[in-house]
């Protein structure tokens, strides 16, 4: 139902549990009509008639099959939750992925080495469910839940508490909840740290009201700006690794993708699942990612409860160079000076 990726390590949550995999991928070569002609000599009826696998052979032409297998293997497992009904929500690793912390329905935020799995860390945050965590590099942790709050910690000591409404709008007869939270980077800032996170109305209303982005300091966890980002209730955020994007998905299946600095929307996919969009993840920035970005700007997956995989690209915006604008300021300048001076003899 959640998992966290840290290298080639996967924490996975299954019901009250946190399982801890250990994958390696590599690429499988093998021969095409070798394996078909193996297959077909144990298959028996009409499959061995069919012309495809003959013809191949008749122009001594072998086809190469390529793949990427993935090699699974179990490392640990532990009990992550303990309410009558058990179940982890969440889990996530912190920046130098030698922690875990993982969150579920008893409302209690538990952090565990790796990948040993040893609990090293149990506090209770939140009354009722956690919704979300994330870990910032300086081990802050922020955590959402069911009642409404979100909390700020340094190991199980309350930092502080969010307050969104404080520079945004007030609804005094609606009730908001955090549905999510994430860390970023300030673009360009090396040091610079943003948090963001979604509201969404706590109850299901006949006419929805909005749900809202906010980005915060990274450092006094103030907010900074909150807009609307439409009436669809929010499902899952991301944001991309140089902090640049926001990836949103909706419980109705849409995904959309923000500008982080203004919180602009920059492209937007109605009902592209037609249902819960469960999480979004950015193709990476460093690596093959620019690569295979080829003339866009940035790339987002989407997964949902229908099973499917999407991509969704953002096309590179349109530029104007520094110099062509100097030199139209410059332009429109001269412009002027003549116009006074033919409307204004002796002007100059």
């Amino acid at each position: 139902m959640n998992l966290a990726l840290a290298g080639d390590i996967l924490a996975a949550g299954q019901d009250a549990h946190c399982q801890l995999l250990h994958f390696q991928a590599h690429q499988q070569k093998g021969n095409k009509a070798e394996k078909a002609g193996k297959t077909g000599s144990k298959e028996q009826g009409p499959r061995q008639r069919k012309g495809a696998a003959p013809a191949e052979k008749k122009c001594g032409v072998e086809t190469q099959q390529e793949g990427l297998e993935v090699k699974i293997e179990n490392l640990q497992v532990v009990q992550t939750d303990f309410s009558p009904d058990p179940l982890q929500k969440v889990v996530c690793f912190n920046h130098d992925n030698t922690l875990l912390a993982t969150g579920g329905t008893d409302g209690y935020i538990r952090v565990w080495k790796v990948p040993s799995l040893e609990k090293v860390l149990e506090f209770k945050a939140h009354e009722g469910e956690i919704e979300d965590l994330a870990l910032g590099p300086d081990d802050k942790l922020v955590t959402v839940g069911w009642d409404l709050k979100a909390s700020v910690w340094q190991k199980d000591q309350l930092v502080t508490q969010l307050h969104w409404q404080e520079n945004g709008p007030t609804f005094s007869s609606t009730p908001y909840r955090y549905q999510a939270c994430r860390f970023g980077q300030v673009p360009d800032q090396p040091a610079g740290l943003r948090l963001f996170t979604v509201q969404i109305p706590h109850k299901r209303l006949r006419q929805p009201p909005p749900c809202y982005l906010t980005a915060w300091d990274g450092s006094n966890f103030l907010p900074l700006r909150t807009k609307s980002c439409g009436h669809e209730v929010i499902s899952c955020l991301n944001v991309s690794e140089s902090g640049t994007f926001l990836g949103l998905g909706t419980v109705t299946g849409s995904v959309a993708i923000y500008i982080a600095f203004s919180l602009q929307c920059l492209y937007y996919m109605r009902e592209s699942h037609g249902i819960v969009v469960t999480d979004v993840a950015f193709l990476p920035e460093k690596g093959r990612g620019p690569e295979l970005l080829g003339s866009h700007e940035t790339a987002l997956f989407s997964v949902a409860v229908d099973s499917r995989c999407q991509l969704h690209l953002l096309p590179s915006r349109r530029s104007v160079p520094v110099w062509l604008l100097l030199l139209v300021c410059v332009g429109l300048i001269v412009v002027t000076i003549l116009l006074l001076q033919s409307a204004f003899p002796g002007f100059l």
